[in-house]
């Protein structure tokens, strides 16, 4: 969040590799021997190459038998040849008809290691991915996994994988489990699917104060937003156009694939008095060191009406600016900009960490990265405070890593806004919305969080059904 209505910035990029590729795979026979009496699982790959920055295995699986089959007690297991034996990995989710946050995936070892085994990763659910229903699936379940250190993974020989499959079809090569029982596919020889994961790396720490939100209230009214440590703006000022409001009725909530969601909207007619703007924030400065992580939804076009007007849509903490220059000062940002802004033509995205800043001449002491290209859609975004630096993670992957001189020396709030940086993206009347969605919100005092970790966490809050929760002390 930008503190005045405008911030100039550096140009530095970061660029982000993404590792994609399609191809067909053909489906072997499947050889399971209980398809019938329950489970179905099918494959397709997204990155068919022998090599590539991550394995992109999408599945969906299928309830072919007479009942009613709750997902919490399914397990799926695709099995890969580690890359080295001291080789490390990590799960991440792209999209999901159940919704990411209800899928897990854990990393573990063959007690019986074949020439194109060693591996498994298992894919599991919470209690928010539902039931199917006799003949009901999944949908598409879009999954990846890479090394820890981003070395190109060699797929060629990988047990469960495929490399020529554009269209979902029956795998054998991956096994689905329910309730401890196997009902779909054969194991690399040797190797019986029950055995519970050897090596997960997604476990959090235990302990540690924490604040978790799943946003599950009626409206802007709901007296536990409040009750809750939330504030909805409605006061006057920046940042934004000059003249706009902060409309606290335009926060409203609902339900979208078994979770609940908060929606930030954002409207305008190209004039100030017709700009409302929307933020949501704590009212405690009690948050420092540690994980802060949400799932946000960032849209490139708007709900309604033309497009191009400059907008942010953020994700970020903040405390108060007592002085000009104040070296007390701190504020980390995700920052998306759909349309560009601040002097960039198109789609941008920013992660800032911010020592101080001088709103009269124009100062800015802060260090950011950048990538530029489109951001629409659901992502993980995570960020991690220590000691030592400051690190920005989206959809599982490092982002930016920023100077231990940009650490906060005082607490901090934790904040949604979504705002018009001008009208020079879009000179027109026409009345226009642009929304901005947020699943969940999650700090853990003092604790550093891998972004697996963090998705760990949340499915275990999930799946005890809590909505709400904040031990972090006040101060």
């Amino acid at each position: 969040m930008r503190s005045t209505t405008n911030r100039l910035r550096a140009t530095a990029a970061v660029a982000i590799a993404v590792g994609m590729g399609a191809a067909a795979l053909t489906a072997l026979p499947a050889t399971a021997n209980a398809a019938a009496d329950g489970l179905s699982v099918q494959y397709r790959t997204s990155a068919s190459a022998a090599r590539a920055d991550q394995a992109e295995p999408w599945f969906k699986v299928k309830n072919t038998g007479t009942d009613s089959v709750s997902l919490q007690g399914v397990r799926l297991r695709y099995y890969f040849k580690a890359d080295s034996a001291n080789a490390t990995y990590r799960f991440a989710c792209s999209w999901a008809v159940k919704g990411c946050a209800n899928i897990t995936g854990t990393f573990g070892t063959l007690a019986n290691p074949t020439a194109t085994a060693d591996r498994y990763l298992e894919i599991g659910f919470t209690s928010g991915a539902g039931s199917l229903a006799p003949g009901a699936d999944t949908g598409d379940m879009q999954l990846r996994f890479y090394q820890s250190t981003w070395a190109p993974l060699n797929q060629s020989d990988d047990y469960s994988f495929g490399a020529s499959q554009t269209s979902y079809a029956d795998w054998s090569k991956v096994t689905a489990q329910l309730a401890g029982t196997t009902l779909w596919g054969q194991a690399p020889a040797g190797n019986d699917p029950t055995n519970p994961p050897t090596d997960p790396p997604t476990d959090p720490p235990t302990g540690g104060a924490t604040l978790f939100d799943d946003f599950n209230y009626t409206s802007h009214t709901d007296p536990r937003i409040s009750a809750n440590g939330w504030s909805v703006r409605s006061n006057s000022g920046g940042p934004g156009v000059s003249g706009a409001t902060w409309a606290p009725e335009n926060i409203t909530f609902s339900a979208a694939g078994g979770n609940s969601i908060m929606n930030l909207e954002t409207s305008t007619a190209g004039t100030g008095a017709s700009t409302e703007q929307t933020e949501i924030l704590t009212k405690s400065m009690k948050f420092k060191n540690g994980t802060y992580a949400a799932r946000v939804r960032f849209n490139d076009a708007p709900k309604s009406g033309p497009d191009g007007d400059h907008l942010v849509q953020t994700f970020f903490t903040i405390n108060d600016l007592k002085a000009p220059l104040a070296d007390d000062y701190a504020e980390y940002d995700f920052e998306y900009l759909p349309n560009g802004g601040w002097g960039e033509p198109s789609n941008i995205l920013y992660t800032t960490s911010w020592e101080t800043y001088q709103a009269d001449p124009w100062v800015a002491v802060n260090q950011h990265s950048e990538s530029r290209q489109s951001y629409t859609g659901w992502h993980d975004l995570v960020l991690t405070i220590d000691n030592s630096s400051i690190k920005y993670y989206v959809d599982g992957r490092l982002f930016g890593t920023h100077d231990a001189a940009y650490l906060p020396e005082r607490p901090m709030s934790i904040n949604f806004n979504q705002w018009l940086i001008d009208f020079g993206g879009l000179t027109s009347s026409t009345p226009r919305a642009y929304d901005e969605q947020v699943d969940y919100v999650l700090h853990v005092k003092d604790q550093v969080l891998t972004p697996a970790q963090v998705a760990s966490k949340v499915a275990a809050y999930r799946s005890a059904g809590t909505t709400f929760h904040d031990d972090v002390p006040a101060g």
